[in-house]
């Protein structure tokens, strides 16, 4: 705290010491001050118990074996903590407590000058001592034996003063504490958004990890499926392929012996007709093979519908739709958890 600095700033050093000596829980003067360690920032030690003990409702006295507490400064907004001697373990500021003393010693040496005090509006001489309960308002004395507030109910001035100022106080206590309240629950909340975050990159990336594996499945599935299809493509193609070159074959075979019954046709002679025929052969011998292939052949033949691949389809119309009805699955117990957050967050 520098003193000297503030009664530097203003022109009476008196006023800017007292400046410097007033607590900003109370706003009076520090009454047994203590040091609120690190910021270095001064309270009564009655107003930072008050504001201790409303951060810390659970903690019942400094001989308890309860483990310290914490709340913040009210003038910078540090978070102080203490062991289990609560406020009563922070460090005096005797220094501060001196020049108290000496302050009151020196107002206490000045004569007081008219005008210091208020004076009554109706009597000028007078100055304002009494308070009246009934309207509201501080007064005189003469106000209240001949003045307007004869009929009025009185009190010491003084009292009312410290009983107004110890509800203030009061609130102001109250007010700190919720003001550290508000901040924890803003704090947790924030931690929560983190979290909330977090967890939500992780779910997208086990969700991204679940699907491909399953693409890839699909697709393994997939090339077995189109190799079995591409084998039995193959059988059917080679047998098909086979039963063409031996159609081929008979076919030349029959060919050939057209051309030679066609040659035989054109004998005009009987015996000429009956003595032709290949090298070796007769001509009924030629007679009889033509016949036989006039016949047909007896190679082997395809069924009906031999080239359909209709055994081959798949129907996939049940993993369309168990594909359609996937969906997340709500824990009850993250709901009960954000119900009992919401139930915190209104109290």
């Amino acid at each position: 705290m520098d003193f000297q600095a503030g009664i530097l700033r203003d022109g009476s050093p008196m006023e800017s010491l007292e400046k410097q000596l007033i607590c900003p829980i109370c706003l009076e003067m520090f009454s047994k001050p203590v040091v609120i360690l690190p910021c270095q920032h001064n309270l009564c030690r009655k107003c930072a118990n008050d504001v201790f003990q409303a951060a810390n409702p659970y903690w019942q006295s400094r001989g308890s074996m309860i483990s310290g507490g914490r709340f913040r400064c009210p003038s910078c907004r540090h978070e102080v903590l203490l062991d289990r001697h609560g406020v009563y373990g922070l460090q005096r500021n005797l220094l501060v407590e001196n020049i108290i003393d000496i302050y009151k010693q020196e107002c206490s040496s000045r004569p007081l000058k008219k005008g210091e005090h208020p004076m009554c509006k109706e009597h000028e001489d007078e100055r304002i001592n009494i308070y009246c309960v009934t309207c509201e308002v501080p007064t005189c004395s003469m106000c209240k034996v001949f003045g307007a507030h004869k009929d009025c109910e009185v009190a010491p001035l003084q009292t009312v003063f410290q009983g107004q100022k110890t509800e203030l106080n009061n609130c102001i206590s109250m007010l700190v504490a919720g003001n550290d309240r508000i901040q924890t629950i803003i704090s947790q909340l924030e931690d929560s958004c983190r979290s909330t975050e977090e967890n939500s990159e992780a779910a997208k990336r086990e969700l991204c990890a679940r699907f491909d594996a399953l693409a890839a499945l699909l697709e393994e599935k997939k090339s077995e499926l189109l190799q079995r299809i591409a084998r039995e493509q193959g059988d059917k193609t080679g047998f098909v392929q086979g039963l063409i070159c031996q159609y081929k074959e008979q076919l030349e075979k029959s060919s050939r012996l057209v051309e030679t019954a066609i040659q035989a046709m054109e004998e005009t002679g009987g015996a000429a007709f009956l003595m032709r025929g290949d090298v070796g052969d007769t001509a009924v011998l030629s007679l009889s093979r033509i016949v036989e292939a006039s016949k047909g052949g007896r190679l082997e033949k395809i069924e009906q519908g031999y080239e359909s691949m209709d055994a081959f389809s798949v129907s996939l119309d049940h993993l369309a739709e168990a594909v359609c009805a996937l969906d997340f699955n709500p824990a009850e117990e993250d709901e009960e958890y954000f119900d009992g957050e919401e139930e915190e967050v209104e109290q």
